[in-house]
């Protein structure tokens, strides 16, 4: 394949606007058109980068042969199948629909037309999250935190699609084991879904994750530590830090423990998630998140969800029969 690949951004949303910027500054691609059922949104963010202006991305079918899906997740399957029908390209952004029938549908499409769909899950395309999967070889016990401040965004989802399907992504990828058992427990806060969730995660091959997620915190965090064997990683996301905790006959920190400290160079994880999807359609490759891990992610999430609800039902019935309060 020569020359640039010609794509295009569907929806020009938040998120939408930066896989617009990403793909109009790549050298490998040409940001063809920006489409937004609000005409003037789609004129905002790609008038700038000299793409067109379009309010029905049919309207791209014939020009472009790659896109990027940044609309609201319930669209995600309409907008994805129409363009793997019309034989394009897609990244589409997490999670990859909020259905498990949806995704299966899109997974097909893909494989009958032959195209390269690929999930947007961020954090794998981080610095640290690459030199994690190194040194990551048997874990036991994972303990995940991820809070931000509300920012009104993304709340079409509870917090579970909307941040922690990160985290489940990611130790999915890590411990590589079926899960047996899911408990969780959270509320809604400041949305009418649930703003905030912990979830316990038990796998086949015996490692237990503990991962929480919340969109109404004071702070930005977003951590996790890894237990195995003679070792114990300890992940800063924010920071592109890895610290690696083991034992040692000298012991550099205290006796009997060294202490190695990683720091990573930041990396614009959109524009690496880009570049991938690209290499993947130039060299027909598997991407790194493909269909099949954007399942995987989705059905964990919707089992916590559902999970989530079954204990919020049963608080409500504990408390409606209490003698207390």
């Amino acid at each position: 394949m020569a020359g640039k690949l010609p794509m295009a951004v569907i929806g020009a949303g938040h998120f939408g606007k930066f896989h617009a910027q990403k793909v109009a500054a790549s050298q490998h691609a040409e940001l063809v058109a920006v489409v937004d059922i609000d005409i003037a949104r789609a004129q905002e963010i790609g008038g700038p980068l000299g793409a067109e202006a379009l309010s029905d991305y049919r309207e791209l079918f014939g020009k472009v042969e790659a896109v990027c899906v940044a609309v609201p997740t319930h669209s995600h399957h309409a907008a994805a199948s129409d363009c793997l029908s019309a034989g394009l390209h897609v990244l589409i952004e997490k999670p990859i629909a909020d259905t498990l029938e949806a995704a299966d549908a899109l997974i097909e499409l893909a494989k009958d037309n032959d195209r390269i769909l690929q999930v947007g899950h961020l954090v794998r395309f981080s610095g640290v999250a690459a030199a994690l999967r190194s040194h990551a070889t048997r874990p036991l016990y994972i303990d995940s935190l991820r809070i931000t401040p509300f920012q009104g965004r993304g709340t079409d989802v509870n917090v579970i699609l909307d941040l922690m399907i990160h985290d489940i992504d990611l130790i999915l990828s890590l411990v590589d084991s079926p899960i047996t058992d899911i408990d969780a427990a959270g509320a809604p806060v400041f949305t009418e879904s649930e703003d905030i969730c912990n979830a316990r995660v038990k796998f086949a091959n015996g490692c237990i994750a503990t991962i929480t997620a919340s969109r109404i915190s004071f702070k930005t965090e977003r951590r996790m530590r890894i237990f195995q064997s003679n070792n114990y990683l300890s992940v800063n996301f924010d920071e592109q830090s890895l610290n690696v905790v083991k034992r040692s006959d000298q012991g550099n920190v205290f006796p009997g423990v060294d202490i190695a400290e990683h720091r990573y160079e930041e990396v614009d994880a959109l524009e690496q998630e880009i570049e991938s999807f690209i290499a993947c359609i130039r060299k027909k490759r598997q991407p790194l998140v493909g269909g099949v891990e954007g399942r995987q992610a989705l059905e964990a999430a919707l089992i916590v969800t559902r999970k989530l609800q079954e204990h919020a039902r049963f608080v409500m019935g504990a408390n409606s029969g209490s003698d207390f309060g």
